[in-house]
């Protein structure tokens, strides 16, 4: 390799792992701001319910006072008139309150959407990646809302032979994927009784019948109005959303793995850069 060709897989190598390590500082930030939200809002609640029982109790107090009390007495109505301003202070502090939880709240959606931005640009990482880690993975991307294709080749080639059985699954798993998008199918709830999903598992049993529901309730949860699928970061091992700290180790693990593997100095493709570059030994230090 000459040495214009070094500099620029050092440039690029750079350049990469200054992306990666922006990434970790970005999730690590986000990560904290979101905590330090969440425990706010429910001191405020906390605070909120404590205001709440105290004007209740206030309120009582000036009502009962008011039924009981002569209201020519001079001394009870200046016990009245110092419930009725403590009264007002509550009252004004609630709303002091509430005003401090809605910008609270407003922080929490911003920083949930930072966060979301992050598992963006990793989804990115790991297609860049696709291919340089050999075997099952357990972190990777996931596409919700996508029908699995193995539970209609496995019930093709029931009633098909093994080529036959190819085209036909094929064929019917895209056409259930058209029909998850079909916007006059949507029912709310998934219900066997549903006419189309009761044909479809007597037709072809329970395989493909909890293959096409499982992604029928993926779409709901994460593009119920588009209806498309999208990519998630995922732990397969544990079958479940992948947290964005188990997503950067792996990655990183990975990485260091395939440079052992490969040699000092070795040469390979960086997702972040779409070049060949080296990548920075010291990366597992930034990580929490």
């Amino acid at each position: 390799m000459g040495k214009s060709s070094l500099n620029m897989a050092s440039i690029e190598q750079k350049k990469g792992d200054e992306d990666l390590l922006r990434l970790i500082e970005e999730q690590r930030r986000e990560k904290e701001e979101a905590l330090k939200i969440v425990l706010e809002l429910e001191r405020q609640l906390d605070a909120k319910q404590k205001l709440e029982m105290e004007i209740v109790e206030l309120k009582g107090k000036v009502k009962v006072i008011k039924l009981m009390a002569d209201e020519d007495d001079t001394a009870v109505q200046g016990q009245i008139k110092k419930l009725n301003d403590e009264l007002e202070e509550k009252v004004e502090e609630m709303g002091d309150l509430e005003d401090m939880n809605q910008t609270l709240v407003v922080k929490e959606r911003e920083s949930n959407y930072e966060l979301q931005e992050v598992r963006k640009e990793l989804i990115k990482v790991f297609k860049g990646m696709k291919g340089m880690f050999s075997g099952h993975t357990n972190i990777g991307v996931k596409r919700m809302g996508e029908i699995d294709s193995k539970a209609f080749l496995d019930a093709c080639k029931v009633k098909y032979g093994s080529e036959e059985a190819q085209i036909k699954a094929s064929e019917l798993c895209s056409m259930w994927q058209e029909e998850l998008k079909n916007p006059a199918w949507h029912p709310e709830v998934i219900n066997e009784n549903d006419k189309k999903l009761k044909t479809l598992k007597v037709e072809w049993g329970i395989g493909i019948f909890d293959a096409v529901v499982a992604a029928f309730m993926e779409l709901n949860e994460y593009n119920p109005s588009g209806r498309y699928e999208v990519n998630e970061l995922w732990n397969f091992k544990d079958n479940k959303k992948a947290l964005l700290k188990k997503v950067i180790s792996y990655i990183l693990k990975n990485l260091r793995s395939l440079k052992r593997k490969r040699g000092h100095g070795s040469y390979f493709f960086y997702p972040f850069c779409n070049h060949v570059c080296i990548t920075c030994p010291n990366l597992s230090s930034f990580l929490f």
